[in-house]
């Protein structure tokens, strides 16, 4: 069927990482074109919209489930439009989305991970980090802002937090949104060339974009170093933005279908609550 995607084409194995051979123009596990793909993800939300809906419901019987989506990539990636395109389709009331920019000075006077552990979703709740932990393993071993030794502390500490997390009943999927660098620029250029996306553009974006090999190799550490069983790393291929939309939204409707998530039962006398209703019309 052009509109079933096979997930287990993005799951990074484990072993060292080479981004250079993984395709970041493709779409693999599906055999459909662009429009095939755009209305597979359409299609995903009545699904998605009634799960995460189930989700809700269960912490008002006490349940602790959660998810959490973590979003991490280059620059025009598209981290946001993930988020109006694939989270976008379920109820805004039960997600959270976190951006993670520069720490704060308040935040620096903490560890590192201080500040993600204030944003990590409510039960019942998708949250989402668009941008990350995974920072303070990226940008800071990127620019040299910790040393080796402590790079490598918070491979550990991160590995640490997310089987914390596991164990405390949250359902991590991570993606890693692998963007071409020609497509980068392509991305970068469009922004500069519309006076309507402008905005958008964030001229250290082109600064950043002069350290690309040293952020391919960051990011092949980061992935083999926390590439774990309780919260293993997916590589999405970004260059086509449909097939990035629908890749994490089959992969979130994964995780939501790993729960088996049943409604609440009521906790009162459905039958007299009934007979009160029916007897409830102002005289």
């Amino acid at each position: 069927m052009s509109d079933a995607l096979d997930t287990s084409a993005l799951l990074l194995p484990p072993g060292p990482v080479d981004l250079s051979i993984i395709e970041t123009d493709a779409a693999p596990g599906f055999a459909g074109k662009k429009k095939d793909g755009k209305a597979a993800l359409a299609g995903l939300g009545d699904e998605l919209a009634d799960l995460q809906e189930r989700l809700f419901a269960e912490r008002s019987v006490g349940s602790e489930r959660r998810i959490l989506l973590v979003l991490q990539g280059m620059d025009t990636s598209g981290k946001g439009g993930t988020l109006r395109h694939t989270v976008g389709l379920v109820d805004p009331q039960g997600v959270r989305i976190t951006s993670f920019k520069a720490p704060t000075d308040e935040e620096k006077q903490h560890d590192f991970l201080w500040r993600i552990r204030h944003a990590v979703p409510d039960a019942g709740t998708i949250g989402v980090f668009d941008r990350s932990h995974y920072e303070d393993v990226l940008v800071v071993k990127v620019h040299g802002w910790a040393d080796a030794e402590e790079i490598e502390r918070r491979y550990d500490a991160i590995n640490a937090f997310e089987r914390e997390l596991a164990d405390g009943g949250t359902t991590i999927v991570k993606c890693m949104l692998h963007l071409g660098v020609d497509e980068q620029k392509a991305r970068l250029q469009e922004r500069l060339d519309n006076p309507e996306k402008h905005w958008k553009y964030n001229p250290g974006d082109l600064d950043e974009r002069a350290l690309w090999p040293a952020y391919q190799r960051a990011y092949e550490i980061a992935l083999e170093r926390t590439n774990t069983d309780v919260a293993p790393w997916h590589v999405i291929p970004a260059d086509k933005k449909w097939f990035r939309n629908l890749a994490i939204g089959h992969l979130l409707l994964e995780a939501l279908r790993s729960l088996d998530l049943e409604w609440p039962s009521a906790d009162f006398d459905v039958e007299h609550e009934l007979r009160r209703l029916a007897e409830s019309d102002p005289a």
